[in-house]
């Protein structure tokens, strides 16, 4: 089983991180196993827990990092088939509850999710609708497109992918699915292609993308659980650790920026000389904007174009 991924921003994340021998580290989002690798070769010594809700990616690394896997000591990787937003529940579970050294996410979905066309993330395979990162969930992008209402998905496109005809896509699905089903991703893009105007076909790449984006989003809840998520690992950060986070929409990296500004910066009413310990910041931002492909990778690697990295350490 192949999970072939090349990684964004792979040496800036794991520089940041700061990673020390003996230190327990946390990489959110396995997928192929890029950072993974690239940071356990920095450590003589310590541990890496690899979350990953999707099956393909932790069988893949179950094959590609046996060795690791497989020791009579403590093993140096454990992997855990979860999503990043029960980090707490399943580190306890681990044993691990005296907090980690750093943790790392690199979001979005990884190439092969996009490459395997049965997968259903694509407009460029005709596959059943799915988009599914986790497939053991129930609700999936067929059920999404076939059952809410003409306003949930208006708002859906227009809110998780800024398709500003998300009234008119919306309005020709629901009609769509009044005389059948629509069960493809070829079927959907046909929908889409009837809901845009001409002029605007011609314009902006694929008049699907939004569409498309928008609805792996809602299917994955893919905003909710980032916040829930940041908000357990910076609790869980140990003082001098540190957390990176590689976002690819503006939305994702609106959310982490709030976040890390929420933990890092304080109001302190005039007049008060010394800061209370219990109003002092939790984060200090490491990079106050943030970190972007370099010329090299940008022309290696298309996916970088949208990628940003943000730091912050905890104090």
């Amino acid at each position: 089983m192949e999970f072939k991924h090349t990684s964004v921003l792979l040496h800036q994340t794991i520089e940041n991180l700061k990673p020390k021998n003996g230190g327990l580290y946390v990489d959110a989002t396995f997928g192929g196993g890029g950072h993974a690798k690239y940071l356990l070769d920095q450590l003589a010594n310590g541990t890496l827990i690899g979350f990953d809700q999707d099956e393909y990616a932790i069988n893949s690394a179950k094959l590609n990092f046996a060795d690791l896997l497989k020791s009579d000591a403590k093993p140096k990787l454990q992997l855990v088939h979860d999503n990043f937003s029960h980090l707490k529940i399943n580190l306890v579970k681990l044993g691990y509850q005296n907090g980690i050294d750093g943790i790392y996410y690199d979001l979005g979905v990884s190439s092969p999710q996009f490459d395997q066309a049965q997968r259903g993330f694509s407009y460029r395979f005709d596959a059943r609708l799915d988009m599914r990162m986790d497939q053991t969930q129930s609700l999936d992008a067929y059920q999404l497109v076939n059952n809410a209402s003409q306003k949930e998905l208006a708002d859906i496109l227009y809110q998780f992918g800024g398709e500003k005809f998300s009234r008119q896509i919306a309005h020709k699905i629901v009609l769509k699915r009044q005389k059948q089903p629509i069960e493809t991703t070829f079927e959907l893009v046909e929908v889409i292609k009837e809901a845009i105007p001409a002029y605007a076909r011609r314009t902006g790449g694929h008049p699907a993308k939004k569409t498309f984006q928008a609805l792996r989003v809602a299917v994955n809840h893919e905003l909710e659980v980032l916040n829930k998520s940041l908000e357990e690992a910076i609790a869980l950060l140990k003082p001098g650790g540190r957390i990176c986070v590689i976002t690819f929409q503006s939305d994702e990296d609106k959310i982490v920026k709030n976040i890390f500004k929420k933990y890092s910066e304080v109001e302190v009413p005039r007049g008060m000389p010394v800061i209370p310990d219990d109003m002092k910041p939790t984060l200090r931002l490491v990079n106050r904007k943030p970190i972007v492909a370099s010329a090299a990778e940008l022309k290696n690697n298309n996916r970088s174009h949208s990628a940003k990295l943000r730091v912050a350490e905890k104090l």
